[in-house]
């Protein structure tokens, strides 16, 4: 198992950004690295969490079998596991891409991949909230229409890239 570093570009992008600031702001690319700086002290602290709990989903996790659910047979099964998964997963959008990089590897579909990603706008416990503020009515019909939504990012996405590994299929 090789492990790369994604992010080099990015790295050197920002690297860049400052010492261009520093050399036209100082005092503000100063004040903005320290905060910065602050920031990324505060994320260090639930790193250790992080990856704590993402080793064990690694470890309990198969691929193959997960993709099994989600790949190209999974029918309407599928279009369920990915809207509600979608909906009841939280935590950092990034956390999931890794996952998702490797069930992609074994079959997974891109239109049930996009459409967990859609629906994971629908935040179950703020729902609550949003009845006391817009009324139970609203509520139902707005997640509704998030999740029917995503169902149609889902089958666009489909059409579009299906199973050509990341090639648009699109007319030129």
């Amino acid at each position: 198992m090789s492990i790369r570093f994604r992010g080099l570009k990015l790295l050197g992008f920002v690297t860049s950004a400052y010492l261009l600031g520093a050399w036209i702001e100082p005092d503000k690319t100063a004040h903005a690295f320290m905060a910065g700086a602050k920031i990324f002290g505060e994320l260090l602290l639930i790193f250790p969490l992080i990856i704590l709990i993402t080793a064990l989903i690694d470890y309990r996790f198969d691929a193959k079998t997960f993709a099994r659910h989600l790949g190209e047979e999974s029918g309407a099964k599928g279009w369920a596991l990915a809207l509600g998964a979608g909906v009841l997963s939280h935590g950092p959008m990034y956390a999931w891409y890794p996952m998702f990089e490797e069930i992609r590897a074994h079959g997974v579909r891109y239109g049930l991949m996009a459409a967990f990603f859609y629906a994971r706008s629908i935040k179950i416990p703020m729902l609550p909230i949003m009845i006391d503020y817009f009324g139970a009515p609203f509520t139902a019909i707005l997640t509704l229409y998030i999740l029917l939504a995503a169902w149609a990012q889902g089958w666009i996405i489909e059409r579009f890239c299906g199973q050509c590994d990341g090639e648009f299929k699109g007319k030129s």
